[in-house]
C-alpha cells in the first residue's frame, strides 16, 4: 500500500433533515470551510488543534513511504438549494458563487445532486479553489486531490468541457500541476458521464473497470472482450490522448455501493435505515448474492462468497493501472446491504478490529496479491501493450497474448460468443518496454492468468514452449491455503472450478540483471500513482530530473564521485550478431526521476571506462 486517499476533510456542517431523524452525515461531502480541517476530527480539541493534528498525520505517513491523497469537494458547498441556509457564500454574493437556472434566476442549476453548484466560470470561485488546493499542498503537504464529481468542474457553461478554464489554471498553475490530480470523471447533469475524457494530468476513477469486473464475475453474457480491455488498463480510453495505464485509478467498489462482501451477498439494496423508504442509493448494483439473499448459514453459499471476493481482489490487483482497494474489503466488511450509508455514524460504518478467521484468511490472501504485485513489474506497466511479438526467436511470443482453453488464440469469434466465460492471459516478462532509471531494460518472470466466470468446471491446457518451459502455480481462489508447488510442463491440463481464477509464474529465471527484484526494492516505497518520486515531495521538471539522473555528485575541488560496480554474471555468449547477450546492470538503486535520461559512462579524465555491466549505462 503506497499511498491513501481520504474522503472529505474539510469542514463541513451537518444536514437539518438528518439531525431529525436522529442521523449524522457521516461521510462528510456537505464543505462550507475549505481552508481548515473538521474540527470534530481533532482528538485534542477542535479550536485549531485540528491543523497541528493533521500535519502531525501527514509527516507520519510520510515516514512510512505512504502518501496523502485527499477527495476534495468544489463542486457545491453545504447551502443547500435556493430554501437552504445562508452561511457563507449566499450572504456574500449568490449570483457569483452560484449556478443559477436561466428560466429563474432564483432558482439553482444543480448537477450534484445537493441543490447548488458553483459556478466554474466566474474567477472569483476558481481563485477560492486554487487558492484551497494550493493551502493543502505548500502548509498541509498532501500529495495530491481527487475531485469530487469533476464534471461540474468542467461545466464552464453548461456542457462538461474539457477546454475550461478550470483546466486551463491547474494546467498552469506551478504548485498544483506538479501533484496528483484524480478525477471522478461524472456528475448528475446532462452529459455528465465522462470516463476517458479528461485531459493529460490526470487520473480517473475507471468507472468502466467497475462495471465489467462486475459484470464479467457475476456470470453476464457478452462480456469478456469489455473485461480483457479493462483488465489490461483501458488503451481505448487513455493512449489516443498519450496519457498511459496510470491514468486508470481501478476499483470495483468505493465508499459509496455495496462493500465487496455485500457485492456478492445482495442482489438489491438494503437502505431501510437511512430513513427514505430506500429510494437512496444506487438500484443498478451488477451484484449477485451467489443464491440467498443477505446472511445465511448455507456453507455452499458461503464457500461461493468467499471465492467470489477471493476473485474480484486477484482481478483488480493484478489489472494494469491503479488499483484502489476501499477499506474493509480486505476484511470482508459488510453494511448488511445498505449501498448509500452517508448518514450510518455507527457499526454499519465502522470497522470491526476484532479479526475473526475468516476475516484474518481474506487479509492474508489480499496481502500476497500485493506482494506479488510489488514484485514483478509485469504486473505494473508503465505503458500500454503492443501486442506485438517481442525477440528474434521463431515465433516469439507478443508482450500480451490471449488464450482459450485449449491453449488456441482467441479468434475474433470466440470474444463475441455470449456465454463464453473462460480465458487465459499471458503477460510476457520479457517484453516490457519501459527502461529502469538508468536506462537498463527491466525484464520479469511471465505470468498466465487463468479466470473462469462460469458455472461449470473448465479444463486448462498449458501452452508451449514458445511461452515458457516451466510454470509453477502461484494462486488458486479455489483452493487459496492449499497452493500446488509442483512445476508444470507445457501442455499439461489444470482444471479451474467454478467461478476461480488461476495465476502461474514461468519457473525459468533466465540470466538477467536490474530486473524484477531490483525494480522492485526502488519502487515499493513509491505510490502506483506517483509520477516517479519520493513521498512527501514535489516533483521534480523535466530538465531538473534529467540533471540529476545524469550527473555523479562532485567531490570537493570538483572531481566527480566514481560510483560503485556492483557485482554483475558473466554475460551470455555472444550471438549470430557478434553482440553480447548479457545484460547490463544497474549501477545503484535510488529514487526514480520522472525524466531520467541515459547517462555517460563512469570513467573520467585519465580513467579506464569500466565494462558495460558495471557503472551507470551508456547512452
Amino acid at each position: 500500500m503506497t499511498a491513501l486517499e481520504l474522503m472529505p476533510v474539510h469542514q463541513f456542517v451537518q444536514d437539518g433533515h438528518l439531525a431529525e431523524k436522529g442521523l449524522s452525515n457521516y461521510w462528510g461531502y456537505n464543505t462550507i470551510g475549505f481552508f481548515a480541517p473538521h474540527n470534530a476530527y481533532a482528538a485534542t480539541g477542535g479550536r485549531g488543534a485540528q491543523v497541528t493534528e493533521f500535519k502531525e498525520m501527514v509527516k507520519a505517513l510520510h515516514a512510512a513511504g505512504i502518501e496523502l491523497i485527499l477527495d476534495v469537494v468544489y463542486n457545491h458547498t453545504a447551502e443547500g438549494n435556493d430554501k437552504g441556509p445562508v452561511l457563507a457564500f449566499k450572504g456574500i454574493d449568490n449570483a457569483a458563487y452560484y449556478r443559477l437556472a436561466d428560466e429563474d434566476r432564483s432558482r439553482y442549476y444543480d448537477t450534484t445532486g445537493t441543490g447548488n453548484s458553483l459556478l466554474m466560470r466566474h474567477p472569483n470561485v476558481l481563485q477560492l479553489i486554487m487558492d484551497s488546493l494550493r493551502y493543502w499542498v505548500q502548509e498541509m503537504h498532501v500529495d495530491g486531490f481527487r475531485f469530487d464529481l469533476a464534471a461540474t468542474l468542467a461545466r464552464q457553461f453548461h456542457e462538461v468541457d474539457r477546454l475550461s478554464a478550470f483546466f486551463d489554471v491547474i494546467q498552469q498553475d506551478p504548485v498544483i500541476s506538479r501533484v496528483k490530480l484524480i478525477a471522478e470523471p461524472w456528475d448528475l447533469g446532462e452529459g455528465g458521464y465522462q470516463v476517458g475524457n479528461f485531459p493529460p494530468l490526470w487520473s480517473e476513477w475507471n468507472g468502466r473497470y467497475r462495471d465489467a469486473v462486475r459484470d464479467y464475475w457475476r456470470g453476464a453474457e457478452g462480456t469478456l472482450g469489455e473485461f480483457a480491455s479493462r483488465i489490461t488498463g483501458s488503451a481505448d480510453l487513455y493512449e489516443n490522448d498519450r496519457r498511459r495505464p496510470l491514468a486508470s485509478v481501478n476499483f470495483v467498489t468505493a465508499h459509496d455501493g455495496f462493500t465487496l462482501r455485500d457485492l456478492v451477498s445482495y442482489d438489491g439494496k438494503h437502505n431501510e435505515a437511512n430513513g427514505e423508504d430506500c429510494r437512496d442509493g444506487e438500484d443498478d448494483n451488477r451484484s449477485w448474492n451467489c443464491g440467498a439473499e443477505g446472511e445465511t448459514d448455507d456453507p455452499a453459499v458461503l464457500a461461493l462468497r468467499a471465492r467470489q471476493q477471493r476473485n474480484l481482489l486477484t482481478t483488480l490487483i493484478l489489472s494494469q493501472g491503479i488499483p484502489m482497494i476501499s477499506h474493509g474489503d480486505e476484511l470482508g466488511r459488510t453494511q448488511g446491504g445498505n449501498n448509500n450509508a452517508y448518514c450510518q455514524d455507527n457499526p454499519t460504518s465502522w470497522i470491526d478490529w476484532d479479526l475473526d478467521e475468516e476475516a484474518r484468511a481474506l487479509l492474508d490472501f489480499t496481502s500476497g496479491l500485493i506482494r506479488l504485485r510489488r514484485d514483478h513489474p509485469v504486473l505494473r506497466r508503465r505503458r500500454f501493450f503492443s501486442g506485438r511479438p517481442v525477440g528474434h526467436a521463431d515465433r516469439p511470443p507478443a508482450d500480451v497474448e490471449w488464450l482459450r482453453p485449449d491453449a488456441a488464440p482467441m479468434q475474433e469469434e470466440d470474444w463475441s460468443w455470449p456465454q463464453a466465460g473462460a480465458l487465459t492471459m499471458f503477460l510476457n516478462g520479457q517484453a516490457i518496454t519501459e527502461p529502469d532509471p538508468y536506462g537498463n531494460r527491466v525484464t520479469d518472470d511471465s505470468f498466465l492468468l487463468m479466470f473462469n466466470s462460469s458455472a461449470t468446471a473448465v479444463d486448462f491446457r498449458l501452452p508451449d514452449d514458445r511461452f515458457a518451459t516451466r510454470w509453477t502455480l502461484l494462486v488458486d481462489t479455489a483452493t487459496p491455503d492449499t497452493p500446488d508447488e509442483r512445476e508444470l510442463k507445457p501442455g499439461a491440463t489444470l482444471r479451474l472450478c467454478p467461478h476461480s481464477t488461476m495465476v502461474l509464474r514461468s519457473a525459468e529465471s533466465p540470466h538477467r540483471c536490474g530486473t524484477a527484484r531490483q525494480a522492485a526494492a526502488g519502487s515499493n516505497r513509491r505510490a502506483d500513482i506517483a509520477h516517479d518520486r519520493a513521498p512527501g515531495t514535489r516533483r521534480r521538471g523535466p530538465s531538473r530530473g534529467r540533471l540529476r539522473a545524469l550527473r555523479p555528485r562532485r567531490r570537493p575541488g570538483g572531481s566527480r564521485r566514481t560510483p560503485p560496480t556492483p557485482p554483475c554474471p558473466a554475460p551470455a555468449s555472444r550471438g549470430p550478431s557478434g553482440r553480447s547477450g548479457g545484460r547490463r546492470c544497474r549501477a545503484r538503486d535510488r529514487p526514480a526521476h520522472r525524466a531520467g535520461g541515459r547517462g555517460r559512462g563512469a570513467g573520467g579524465p585519465g580513467r579506464r571506462r569500466p565494462p558495460r555491466c558495471a557503472g551507470p549505462p551508456r547512452g
